[in-house]
């Protein structure tokens, strides 16, 4: 973290310390500076993030962890309005993380079925070797 103003509790984050902080590259972060989902103000060719960029970042990397699309990330932090109560953008995040909760379920049980049939088709392959050896 860099302190570059005289607020000190403006914390100012260059372009590698959250690059490294939340273990992405520059590129990510030149990418989601470009998608609006980021941003930085600049010094000259620096780019400093606040306070608020990084709280974004974490929301977007949770956002992609847990199988929402950028345009989906988006969408939900633009609704935050730091003078209100939030109401419509909790909302749409539970909608939405409810949604997301049924697909990855489904997508667990599915694997589990395909773990399943592997588990199956290799001890067949095991017996058929060992019947030929």
């Amino acid at each position: 973290m860099t302190d570059t103003s005289a607020d000190h509790d403006q914390a100012v984050y260059k372009i590698g310390d959250l690059a490294e902080e939340f273990g992405v590259t520059l590129r990510t972060l030149r990418f989601y500076e470009d998608k609006g989902l980021l941003k930085p103000t600049r010094v000259g060719v620096t780019r400093l993030f606040s306070k608020r960029d990084r709280a974004r970042l974490k929301l977007i990397l949770l956002g992609k962890r847990v199988g929402f699309s950028l345009t989906e990330v988006k969408r939900m932090i633009d609704l935050y309005d730091p003078r209100g109560k939030n109401v419509t953008q909790l909302k749409v995040a539970l909608t939405k993380g409810e949604e997301q909760m049924r697909v990855l379920e489904q997508q667990r049980d599915n694997i589990h079925v395909a773990i399943a049939e592997l588990e199956r088709t290799i001890q067949v392959v095991r017996d058929m070797l060992a019947e030929s050896e």
